[in-house]
């Protein structure tokens, strides 16, 4: 039996892991909005989530030959079941994935990495307002959360002097933060039964193959200038698909779903501070605030469950009490 310390340490240690993963994201977005000085939308995300499903191929590829070589015939026939599961998810999942990844490639063409990096982050409030077309009831902070992530994001994207308009990048990103909501839900719902892998590497193959169509489609990429943003792509590509996906697998299962949540949405300040350090980004003060405003309801709304279960249970024992 665990003790209570025991997972304190497992907390701690998954915690780690996942703070590790929000830094590679968080940064990722500097890579993107560098990417895009040379190559276009279609041509980056096709290129650097391919480079993701190599780095899971790699992964699986390992686990298979090195971990997994001494399954029986049973466990060998229920792994292939699972793989074919996890593959006709994947189909799904990957387009969801290429539209949402893409609208947010094409944000950075209009605004900047950290304000794509915080709207990104409101798929947090999307992700239960979708969920009750699918009979999920959020307990009620949720709705103060997205309340005031919506405050935040007034602040942060419209201004008073432009008419009230929000500009072009910033509503892509809107859009981007719903995509990444059904994306969500669509994981959430295949998860169950099937292998996370290799449900990540068929949706990272399916979304780099329809991003590459497009690219020679819509656009003209040439060599010359894929060679001068190879870092980026390879940043963004190598650690931001493949390796922080790997180790939000291996965090997630030590850390408890409010510690890892709480974790990963860390991702977008660690995208705001990167741009802030790397590209020269300054935000107003109402674009900070917008942004503190969000923060303070991501964090609120990734323990609102465990708040909302100590409400109830201390109005419980007040009832029992009268």
């Amino acid at each position: 039996m665990s003790t209570g310390s025991d997972q304190t340490r497992s907390n701690i240690k998954g915690a780690a892991i996942l703070l590790f993963a929000s830094v590679i994201w968080g940064t990722s977005f500097v890579a993107q909005s560098q990417g895009m000085e040379r190559i276009e939308a279609f041509t980056f995300n096709g290129i650097r989530t391919l480079m993701g499903a190599g780095v899971l191929l790699v992964f699986l590829f390992l686990r298979r030959t090195v971990f997994e070589r001494h399954l029986d015939d049973a466990a060998r026939a229920a792994r292939r079941e699972t793989t074919l599961r996890s593959v006709k998810s994947g189909l799904i999942v990957g387009v969801c994935l290429f539209v949402a990844s893409n609208l947010q490639q094409f944000a950075f063409n209009y605004t900047t990495a950290g304000k794509i990096a915080f709207i990104t982050a409101l798929y947090m409030f999307f992700v239960p307002v979708f969920g009750l077309a699918l009979g999920k009831r959020p307990n009620p902070i949720v709705w103060i959360c997205v309340s005031a992530g919506f405050v935040g994001l007034y602040f942060l994207t419209i201004d008073p002097a432009e008419s009230f308009r929000i500009n072009r990048g910033d509503f892509l990103a809107l859009l981007c933060a719903v995509a990444y909501a059904v994306h969500i839900l669509a994981v959430e719902h295949f998860a169950a039964d099937t292998d996370r892998v290799t449900l990540s590497l068929t949706q990272f193959t399916v979304s780099g193959a329809v991003s590459c169509v497009m690219m020679f489609i819509f656009e003209s990429p040439n060599a010359a200038d894929i060679r001068a943003v190879i870092l980026p792509l390879l940043y963004s590509g190598v650690m931001s698909c493949g390796i922080a996906f790997t180790l939000q697998v291996v965090g997630q299962k030590y850390a408890e779903a409010t510690v890892a949540s709480l974790a990963m949405c860390m991702e977008s300040v660690f995208g705001v501070i990167s741009a802030a350090i790397i590209l020269g980004d300054r935000m107003s003060g109402r674009e900070i605030l917008g942004c503190s405003l969000m923060f303070a309801a991501i964090i609120l709304s990734q323990i609102s469950d465990a708040l909302w279960a100590r409400v109830r249970r201390r109005y419980a024992g007040e009832r029992s009490l009268s």
